[in-house]
């Protein structure tokens, strides 16, 4: 575990962004693939705002996706093996990187073909706790036909492109890196969060 763990920290301190291309299990990312068409056909999945609580935007056009946030208490056994990953990594990441990092949030996204997000960063403007965003995607033989890739803004004005492909995860700065979902041609499914310090 530890080296993909590594994979993302590494990636990180040299591109700004870490990847790893099989950081869930295939066995996890079917459980969590299953989870999330299980909500979304009980009709648990809520088309998702801007904004936190205090200044939260229901009416926005921003972003497409529909959510269901993970419960921290979840019995659900591959929600607790995903959050029992994420622990590790956080306390990896704690250990080699100082970062301070003590808490997280993370939810299944859901896009439906046709919609996307726009360039946007993860930190609100009037809470400053999200330090670090993390995707993690379930989405099974996706190609680049398939559109809804992650593009990331660099400062030099240049993108890179990056498939929501099966297993894969990405890890970044919540303040620094702006990035967007291009538009989706078939479902587009994951499961996206925040490591927090509070």
């Amino acid at each position: 575990m530890e080296a993909k763990f590594e994979e993302l920290i590494e990636g990180f301190i040299t591109n700004k962004i870490g990847i790893s291309e099989s950081f869930l299990s295939l066995p996890l990312a079917a459980a969590l693939l299953q989870n999330i068409h299980r909500l979304n056909r009980d009709s648990r999945m809520e088309k998702a705002g801007i904004g936190n609580i205090a200044v939260k935007d229901k009416t926005q056009k921003i972003r497409g996706d529909k959510t269901c946030w993970i419960d921290s208490k979840t019995k659900n056994t591959a929600e607790m093996e995903f959050l029992d990953m994420i622990a590790q990594f956080t306390g990896h990441l704690n250990k080699t990187c100082f970062t301070g990092i003590n808490s997280c949030e993370f939810h299944y996204a859901l896009y439906e073909e046709g919609t996307g997000y726009i360039r946007h960063k993860d930190q609100f403007k009037n809470d400053y706790n999200r330090k670090y965003s993390m995707m993690t995607y379930l989405n099974e033989n996706w190609v680049a036909t398939d559109g809804g890739q992650l593009i990331i803004h660099n400062d030099d004005e240049t993108t890179q492109e990056i498939l929501p492909a099966n297993q894969k995860a990405i890890f970044f700065q919540s303040d620094i890196l702006e990035h967007e979902v291009a538009v989706a041609n078939r479902q587009r499914m994951s499961v996206t969060g925040w490591l927090k310090r509070k």
